[in-house]
Parts: C-alpha cells; sequence; structure tokens
C-alpha cells in the first residue's frame, strides 16, 4: 500500500511540473497586421494618428486601389497621415491615409 501512496506523490509531481511550463515561443508575430482589410481594429471612420511607415509610393498606391485617380501632393502630416489630392467621380477631393491603412475623402490640413 505504502508503494502505491508514494507513486501516486511521484506522478503528482510528476505532471505538475509538466503543467506549469510555458509554451515554446512561436516563430513570426503572432497578431494580425493592423492594417489588413479584415482586421477589426480598423477605424474607417476618420484618419487615426500614429507613426506611418508608408512610403509617398506606397499611399500613393493605396489611394488608388481605393478608386481615386490623378494623386498629388501627398505630404505627411505632423500625425503621421498622409494628405493630398486625387480625383474621384470627376471631381477633385482631398483624400487621406493613416498608419492603419484606412483611406479616407476630406480633411486635408
Amino acid at each position: 500500500m505504502r508503494k502505491f501512496a508514494l507513486l501516486g506523490v511521484v506522478v503528482a509531481f510528476a505532471t505538475s511540473g509538466a503543467l506549469g511550463q510555458t509554451p515554446p515561443a512561436q516563430n513570426g508575430p503572432q497578431n494580425r497586421p493592423i492594417n489588413s482589410s479584415d482586421s477589426p481594429n480598423r477605424q474607417a471612420g476618420a484618419p487615426v494618428a500614429g507613426h506611418n511607415s508608408f512610403t509617398e509610393t506606397e499611399a500613393t498606391a493605396r489611394i488608388e486601389k481605393q478608386g481615386f485617380t490623378n494623386v498629388s501632393g501627398l505630404q505627411k502630416d505632423d500625425s503621421g497621415v498622409w494628405r493630398g489630392h486625387a480625383m474621384k467621380g470627376g471631381q477633385q477631393v482631398d483624400v487621406s491615409l493613416d498608419y492603419q491603412g484606412n483611406v479616407t475623402q476630406g480633411g486635408v490640413k
């Protein structure tokens, strides 16, 4: 009987040590990209201030992908938002692109 009790204690200690370990780190980022079109964190209502890593060429391409043409005058403001002008529906409009990849019409400062 003592052998079974001792065996039970050993098994309990052995399994509790395995349960207390953290899983190994996974390769690559585990978060979804913020500028993904399916990201729930996107705020499409207004340009969001933040560090913007898009180049002017990338910003132009993203704006054009949203149906704008003749993108011009793009400049990054103090909030990290690309702002400029473009054509849509035959009219010149103001456009902006934030660090999340949100393209909004209007609001050029």
